[in-house]
């Protein structure tokens, strides 16, 4: 019976010893050991077995990315203007040994040079710029974190500003700036459409006059080259009845109508005035029809005479 005992009391030691020594490590995780209380090495993921009462695991570390949350801090513009920032910081550890012994606590130690490059940064720029900034901020503090945590093992990824909170007061100012720069803008963009109107009208005006001048000068153009030809085609017309006129008078009997045309003319003309006028001036021999048609023959027959071409040379042998 006491065998069993001590025997029992074997087999409990040695499972507890077994739960003290033997370690799985999760993935992405890196246990520090000490062997009597100094580095002995860093067990990655996978089942362990530690010596019994020597070696000790002494830190646990994450390899994943860790993002940390940055408190809320206040920091002078170059403007000397408060303002509250915040932001959240994005890390991971590289070397677990240097994260263990390189200092104390590099979570504590980050989130502190953080904030004060952080105030640094803020203080280089003045309050307008630093909202369009933020990109140029955040690079400046992950490079002045970077040098920093290099020899404690972690490597800073990236930063973020969260929020940037001006005062009530600088707030107010701001958001009557900026609606005056939209009042302004607004009437810029108005006068600059009521110029472009006014010069597109102006040149539709001009257009139309220059349309409506050469419209008129074509027609002018037309008219006159319409009256040039209806004055053309009366000159032919009137050149060739003449000439008719003259080629049937030269004809046989044509004299004769010559003088019936005339007395004709001057018994219509005559019978005219004696209807119009109450009182007339006559010719003293305006009874003698005869006489006058002979002088108007006579001088048809000059006027031939005159016009027509002399004989050829020939024509007398």
């Amino acid at each position: 019976m006491p065998e069993f005992i001590v025997l029992f009391v074997l087999v409990i030691v040695v499972l507890i010893i077994i739960a003290k020594t033997a370690v799985v490590v999760p993935q992405q995780s890196a246990y520090v050991v000490e062997r009597l209380g100094r580095f002995s090495g860093t067990l990655d993921a996978g089942f362990h077995v530690l010596i019994p009462f020597l070696d000790v695991i002494r830190y646990r570390h994450s390899l994943k990315e860790q993002a940390i949350d940055i408190p809320e801090q206040i920091c002078i513009t170059r403007d000397n203007v408060q303002v509250a920032v915040d932001g959240v910081l994005y890390l991971k550890v590289l070397n677990p040994e240097r994260a263990s012994y390189g200092i104390a606590d590099f979570r504590f130690a980050i989130i502190q040079l953080a904030q004060t490059t952080l105030r640094s940064e803020v203080g280089k720029i003045e309050l307008d710029r630093t909202f369009e900034e933020r990109t140029t901020i955040n690079i400046s503090v992950v490079s002045e974190l970077d040098k920093a945590t290099e020899p404690w093992g972690v490597k800073v990824l990236r930063y973020e500003i969260k929020n940037i909170t001006p005062p009530a007061d600088i707030l107010g100012a701001m958001e009557k700036q900026m609606r005056a720069e939209r009042e302004k803008r607004a009437t810029i963009l108005t006068s600059e459409a009521v110029r472009d109107a006014a010069i597109n009208k102006a040149e539709g005006e001009k257009q139309m006059v220059i349309k409506a001048s050469e419209a008129r000068r074509q027609q002018q153009i037309n008219e006159a080259e319409g009256e040039a030809n209806a004055i053309r085609t009366i000159a032919e017309a009137t050149a060739i009845g003449i000439e008719r006129v003259a080629t049937a008078i030269q004809g046989n009997g044509g004299r004769d109508a010559v003088q019936l045309r005339v007395a004709e003319q001057w018994i219509t003309e005559f019978g005219k005035m004696a209807r119009t006028n109450n009182t007339m001036i006559v010719p003293a021999n305006v009874t003698d029809l005869a006489s006058m048609i002979a002088s108007a023959t006579a001088v048809l027959r000059q006027t031939n005479a005159a016009v027509s071409p002399p004989p050829p040379p020939h024509a007398g042998r």
